[in-house]
């Protein structure tokens, strides 16, 4: 006796997947790689704004007065051997006075401005890059040759717009406008 449904019949009416045109992908594949995309940027962009809080809230938290602006937990044992370092001979420069390439080259130079000083040690040096490299700029224009002097610095120049300062500048004359600047606090200044 023979079945009413023979199993040639079933294989005939299912569709046959070696016979779909090329490059036709089936629309769940197509949706479930979308949702998958769209989960990992939601992802990334929540656990970005975790830690931009995190941070924001740590700079926002601390007192701007008293020193040039507020400096992250992780940056302040470079700041604070930057100006063991160097804010004992003069007064500390902000990293953003001068480029990065600047300040690269003034931590591996031995020949400061005519006075021969010795190099940090590592690796208190890496700690003082790290902060220094965080807080200035890199050179606005690539073929610019790296100020060793504040007064051929693109950045000190924009940051005191309309200032008439003294040329050559004289890094002793920042008292006068910035009157704790032996603090590193650039921020108060001179009423006029």
């Amino acid at each position: 006796m023979k079945s009413r449904f023979s199993l040639d019949r079933v294989l005939v009416c299912m569709p046959n997947p070696a016979k779909a045109p090329l490059g036709r992908k089936t629309p769940s594949i197509l949706i479930l790689g979308l949702l998958l995309l769209l989960w990992s940027v939601g992802w990334g962009w929540g656990v970005s704004q975790i830690a931009r809080s995190q941070v924001d809230d740590t700079i926002l938290d601390r007192p701007h007065i008293g020193t040039v602006d507020p400096i992250p937990e992780r940056f302040r044992a470079g700041q604070q051997l930057y100006l063991e370092h160097c804010a004992t001979c003069h007064v500390g420069i902000p990293p953003a006075v001068l480029p990065t390439e600047t300040w690269r080259e003034l931590l591996l130079d031995e020949e400061h401005y005519g006075t021969r000083v010795e190099v940090l040690p590592s690796p208190q040096i890496y700690i003082v890059w790290d902060y220094l490299q965080t807080f200035s700029r890199p050179k606005q224009n690539p073929d610019e040759r790296i100020p060793y002097r504040l007064e051929y610095s693109t950045y000190f120049q924009a940051l005191h717009p309309q200032v008439e300062v003294p040329r050559p500048i004289d890094i002793k004359q920042c008292g006068t406008c910035h009157p704790n600047a032996v603090e590193f606090d650039f921020r108060s200044l001179v009423r006029g």
